[in-house]
């Protein structure tokens, strides 16, 4: 990645004086700050307002500025404790000032300096290993059915170990590596990215000479299995346990098992749950919806039957009884408590809800007026209209009509469907959670 000239930045030359430079800052502050925009322009302006300081900070100070001349960004890397917002590593400014000198036992009269780390023994110049290393995310789907009973399933997980040959040293027993020069031993660069124009924002890049080594071994004195990397191509069998109940989302971590680097604890593999979406059931939480498909007569009269298999296998039977005259309605929830999905830790589970859906008999159905006036003399009445009108007409109709028609190209919103999604949202059945 290539790093923006910070001169581009505030547009001047490379021979720019100091009131040039300062006169640039100025005038790229005032159109940039982020009070003096739009709001839609802010975010844009911050990063620009941020870059022109940054710029200023290093190229107004005359070691700064020799030293970015000198070395780049890679003499402001924020992993040796300076960075673009805080000004250079000032171990990085004693090394340019008094390179060579050698200065065993610490800086003279520095010794127990705030910020200068003490400075035992000269100045550290090698890169510094985070604790541990970095975790690999990965998802993984997962059925309901699986989420329901738990599941263990072993994996190939291929990963970098550290070589055995040369334990990590990258290296032939006795060769010597020599420090990076185009990060000074750090494995990292600090760098201005260009992300539109006129626009840059700084980011942190391994260092692409010593592969993020901070260091190089030089070719003939390198190791035959690792070629000097410090690290191979590795592969193990892990376990991933998912646990009863788990949901979508949930982060299942197994310890040490990403890619391992010398002198440094390895990270975590972390497995997300992604819960794929099932045939039957929805899922809230620790409740389960299905839909509970039932004849007309079954509405009317009840019935006693398995409506559903579960996630187990297992049959799920209703009886269901209509006490004097009760009738199931489109829409209606019938509550099954306990058999929802698992919780973790726990043997309760959360609750069933069923959401009754009609089957209505095919056309035709009726063969003949006997069997039409049977079904009628069962059937209630309805009341009779007890509004009289002085005009009665009877109309003709069309059977399954679209209501997609309803209003077409008049241009008004409610036109289309939208009235049925309306009375949907408004009046229709709400499933309950947990």
């Amino acid at each position: 990645m290539e790093e923006i000239d910070l001169y581009e930045v505030l547009s001047i030359s490379k021979g720019a004086s100091k009131a040039e430079i300062k006169k640039a800052y100025h005038k790229a502050a005032l159109s940039h700050h982020p009070d003096k925009v739009a709001e839609s322009e802010r975010e844009e302006a911050e990063v620009r307002f941020k870059a022109a300081s940054q710029a200023y900070e290093i190229l107004y100070d005359d070691d700064k500025r020799h030293l970015y001349d000198t070395h780049g960004m890679a003499a402001f890397d924020p992993s040796r404790g300076g960075g673009m917002g805080e000004g250079p590593d000032i171990n990085d400014i004693f090394a340019q000032m008094f390179g060579g000198m050698g200065f065993e036992g610490g800086m003279p009269g520095m010794g127990g300096m705030p910020g200068m780390g003490g400075m035992p023994g000269g100045m550290p110049g090698g890169r510094r290993q985070p604790r541990k290393g970095a975790n690999v995310e990965r998802e993984y789907e997962v059925s309901l059915e699986e989420l329901y009973k738990g599941k263990t399933t072993r994996f190939t997980n291929s990963k970098q170990v550290v070589c055995e040959k040369c334990k990590g040293s990258g290296g032939k027993e006795g060769a010597k590596a020599h420090q990076c020069s185009q990060c000074n031993g750090r494995g990292q660069k600090a760098v201005l990215r260009q992300v539109g124009p006129g626009l840059v924002t700084q980011e942190t890049v391994p260092c692409g000479t010593c592969s993020g080594n901070g260091e190089i071994i030089p070719e003939k004195n390198r190791c035959k299995k690792c070629k000097g990397k410090k690290v191979v191509d590795g592969k193990n069998v892990v376990e991933l346990y998912i646990p009863r109940g788990a949901r979508q989302g949930d982060r299942i971590v197994i310890a040490n098992e990403a890619d391992q680097k010398p002198d440094q604890e390895p990270g975590d593999v972390v497995f997300v749950i992604e819960e794929t979406p099932h045939d039957v059931f929805e899922r809230a939480g620790a409740d389960l919806k299905a839909d509970l498909e039932i004849s007309l007569a079954e509405a009317l009269t009840g019935f006693n039957r398995v409506v559903l298999t579960h996630l187990d296998g297992r049959g799920i039977q209703l009886n269901v009884k209509q006490p004097e005259g009760k009738v199931l309605r489109p829409g209606q929830i019938l509550k099954v408590p306990g058999e929802g999905m698992p919780m973790k830790r726990s043997d309760a589970k959360g609750d069933l809800y069923l959401v009754v859906e009609i089957e209505f008999p095919e056309d035709g159905w009726l063969k003949d007026d006997a069997a039409i006036k049977k079904v009628r003399d069962v059937l209630p009445k309805r009341e009779a209209d007890e509004e009289k009108h002085e005009d009665i007409d009877e109309v003709e109709f069309e059977f399954d009509a679209d209501a997609e028609e309803f209003g077409a190209g008049s241009g008004d919103p409610r036109a289309g469907g939208g009235w049925e999604d309306d009375e949907e949202e408004e009046g229709g059945p709400q499933c309950a959670t947990q």
